[in-house]
Parts: structure tokens; sequence; C-alpha cells
């Protein structure tokens, strides 16, 4: 679900767009499912993606980078930061 490297975490991430509520859905495979409220149009729901987790993991949206922006598959990736990895590891069961 995430890989550190360089000093960042890389998060795979299965975006839902059109969702009735943003939401951390949990683990999708090997990605983190999120709904997004926003539609998948003129990159809406990339915005919100990044509004969304920048909320919930406490990150500047300014520190939060995307990679496959007209993919439902993204990669975010952001700072590496003790509480993120245990945020993320808790989703992930560990």
């Amino acid at each position: 679900m995430f890989e550190i490297k360089d000093g960042y975490i890389y998060i795979k991430i299965k975006a839902q767009p059109n969702s009735s509520k943003n939401k951390i859905a949990g683990k999708y495979g090997e990605s983190l499912k999120v709904n997004i409220k926003a539609p998948a149009v003129e990159g809406a729901a990339n915005k919100e993606l990044i509004k969304f987790i920048g909320k919930e993991f406490k990150i500047p949206k300014s520190e939060i980078a995307i990679k496959g922006e007209t993919s439902k598959q993204k990669v975010l990736i952001v700072p590496f930061r003790d509480d993120i990895i245990k945020k993320l590891e808790e989703i992930n069961g560990h």
C-alpha cells in the first residue's frame, strides 16, 4: 500500500470519484481505497483527493504530489513522517 523512498512516502491510491462522501474506505488489494465526492472531470477529483488526504493526515496540500492524474490508480507522494506511517499501518491492519 505504501513504500518509503528518499525521505518520502509513496502511497498507492485507488480513487473512487462520484461517491456520496469523502472517506478512506480501507485497503483495496495493494492500494488504499479513497472515496471522493467530486467527479473525475477536469481534475476536480484529484484536487479533492489531495485536499482530503491533506486533512486526514495533517499534511499541507502543497507538500502532496500526485502521479496517475488520469487513472483511478494513483500514487500520492508525501513527506516522511512517523505519524503518517502509523496511520497507514493501522489502515493496513499491522
